[in-house]
């Protein structure tokens, strides 16, 4: 129920923003479930985002790369949370802008092989570098603003939630 709630709100952060060029507000809170779920259900929450917000914005051959974006960005955030590494704001920071670049360039490749032909060295880095700077930078400073802003906070709010509800199921049962 509460990967539920994360997608939904996943999805109401990225439907009214999808008019601002790069920005992503659902990127914030794919990470954040991944540093409170761990890297499953962080997977889990990105994959579906991206899946049940296009239904808004607009499925097309596009959504499997966004979904194993997002979902790839989930599980590493949790993969940090299990090495205790998201404790640091500073690293959380450099997290979110990485994946901001990351989330671009996986895009950016589904881009290249569907669209550019031919398809060489010299096309394939200009697809790229079409896109880098006003969506990827974009995208990465959002997201360093985001969790500069609210990281703290609702980390603290999404672990309580998990500890209070038991939430994630004990391993060692």
């Amino acid at each position: 129920m509460f990967v539920a709630v994360l997608i939904a709100l996943a999805v109401a952060t990225r439907v009214p923003l999808g008019a601002i060029p790069g920005v992503q507000g659902a990127s914030f809170v794919v990470i954040l479930s991944g540093v409170s779920l761990g890297p499953e259900l962080g997977f889990i929450t990105g994959s579906t985002t991206a899946l049940v917000s296009n239904m808004f914005m607009g499925q097309g051959p596009w959504t499997p790369w966004q979904m194993v974006a997002w979902g790839l960005m989930g599980l590493t955030a949790g993969l940090f949370m299990k090495a205790r590494l998201s404790h640091s704001l500073i690293f959380m920071i450099v997290f979110a802008c990485v994946w901001g670049y990351l989330f671009g360039w996986i895009m950016d490749l589904w881009y290249a092989l569907a669209y550019v032909s031919p398809l060489t060295i010299k096309s394939f880095i200009l697809a790229f570098a079409a896109s880098f700077f006003p969506f990827d930078t974009f995208h990465a400073a959002s997201n360093a603003f985001l969790i500069a802003l609210f990281y703290k906070p609702w980390e603290k709010l999404f672990h309580r939630l998990v500890a209070k509800y038991n939430i994630l199921p004990d391993k060692n049962q």
